[in-house]
């Protein structure tokens, strides 16, 4: 398993990719909004100035004269790094007073509801800046002047840009200082949250090499407790893996030693003797206990192979087998034995039937159960062995059963019903831990004819 780095840092960097993107649009939003404050504050002064510079108009010699206070651009004063632009036109557009061809306002240009005034506020460009104008109508109702007089105050857009960049750095600097305690926090509340792991990883680093007791209970978060628990089994079913391995080699150590013993007391007396005839005879008794004996062996190396096999399938080599086919090969393979003992083998197959297995351990299990099956059917008996579809295997005979009592036990290893039965009772148990390795479930059912019928049911491939 590859190091994926700390998740405390991870989650750290994520969160602070994250406020970085949100410190960028609350920045955005925070220019605009500031701009807009700074743009109502503004034309609100402009506004006054132009009401200022309206109240200077008066009527001298039949034409409009403007008396401009100084007060009227004074409003900018103190915090204008601009400059003010301002014109005065009477009822027929000639300049009255201030700078000549400032802009008006461009066409469609609708007056504004904000204050209770004939003006109307545009963005133009002046003198090669850009600037911000108001635009005012004054009503003048003099005996010889009657319409409307303009005035229009215009600003640079310096002071405008400077009020909302001292807004946006004043929030950034506040969004800033938020997100680094932010991050601070939830480096604290990780760290405490990451406690319970460590408790975890002390504990089992405390531990010696067989101790596979269940992990402690410690107050773990919801999302750390599946892993706990998945643990936990994983370190019980290694725990009942090791106690089946030395259950294991206990049996095999005790099934082993009455037969060499047995073996060696035979031999032993043989020699005794001092006939050829005896000797005969103890070479032929001799023969036949090792045959028990390497049979015996052979099964429990079948024992020993199918862990490994099933590491092998859990670790993802299981291949695609079609039984139909390996029951034909095994089939054809067991025929001259059940030939020998008066016995008729048949195949029923019906379509294809695909599994996932390992295809050592699947010839086992299916040599286990026909073998089994002609070892306790009389002369003249059927062996049938069926393939269904999806992926069923079965071997049925016409032997003596076995009865319900006794069938959840003979998958136990070394069980034997009754001491007359030969073999070392490994068969079945041998088939079972097969279907344990590939998932399949394995029932003993009444034959047609009284005998045994063994169901296997793979998972379909």
């Amino acid at each position: 398993m590859r190091e994926a780095g700390s998740l405390r840092g991870r989650l750290l960097r994520r969160l602070a990719a994250l406020l970085a993107v949100l410190l960028v649009i609350v920045s955005m939003s925070a220019y605009w909004s500031a701009r807009d404050a700074a743009d109502t504050a503004y034309d609100r002064t402009l506004l006054a100035s132009a009401r200022a510079i309206s109240a200077g108009l008066y009527e001298a010699d039949g034409r409009l004269k403007a008396d401009v206070p100084y007060v009227a651009l004074d409003t900018f004063a103190y915090d204008s790094a601009g400059r003010i632009f301002y014109q005065v036109t009477d009822i027929e557009g000639k300049l009255v007073s201030g700078y000549e061809n400032l802009p008006g306002p461009p066409k469609g240009t609708t007056r504004t509801d904000d204050y209770p005034a004939l003006a109307r506020f545009y963005d133009a460009r002046y003198d090669g800046v850009d600037v911000r104008v108001v635009s005012l109508l004054r009503p003048v109702s003099e005996e010889s002047i009657n319409g409307m007089a303009e005035i229009r105050v215009a600003e640079t857009e310096e002071a405008r840009e400077r009020l909302a960049r001292g807004l946006l750095v004043d929030s950034l600097w506040r969004l800033a200082v938020m997100s680094l305690a932010a991050l601070a926090l939830v480096w604290l509340v990780v760290s405490a949250a990451l406690r319970p792991l460590n408790q975890l990883r002390n504990a089992v680093e405390e531990r010696q090499a067989d101790d596979l007791r269940p992990l402690p209970v410690v107050a773990v978060q919801t999302e750390l407790k599946p892993l706990v628990d998945a643990l936990n089994q994983f370190t019980e079913r290694l725990r009942g893996l090791f106690q089946r391995q030395a259950d294991f080699i206990a049996d095999a150590s005790h099934e082993l030693r009455t037969p060499l013993a047995a073996l060696k007391a035979r031999v032993e007396l043989g020699l005794r003797e001092r006939e050829p005839a005896q000797w005969y005879r103890t070479l032929e008794d001799t023969a036949a206990n090792t045959d028990r004996l390497t049979h015996l062996a052979n099964q429990l190396l079948s024992l020993a192979r199918i862990e490994s096999g099933a590491r092998a399938i859990a670790e993802g080599g299981a291949e695609r087998i079609e039984l139909g086919a390996l029951a034909r090969e095994l089939g054809m393979a067991l025929a001259p034995l059940a030939h020998a003992r008066g016995i008729a083998l048949a195949l029923e197959a019906e379509d294809m039937a695909w599994v996932m297995g390992e295809p050592t351990l699947l010839n086992e299990l299916l040599s286990n159960l026909v073998d089994n099956a002609l070892a306790h059917t009389p002369k003249g008996g059927n062996v049938t062995l069926r393939v269904l579809a999806p992926a069923v295997l079965e071997v049925e005979d016409d032997g003596s059963g076995i009865p319900a009592e006794d069938r959840d036990k003979v998958f136990e290893r070394f069980y034997r019903r009754s001491p007359q039965v030969s073999g070392a009772g490994l068969g079945l148990a041998i088939v079972g831990e097969i279907c344990r390795a590939h998932l399949a479930d394995i029932s003993l059912h009444d034959g047609a004819s009284g005998g045994l019928r063994v169901r296997v049911s793979f998972p379909p491939a």
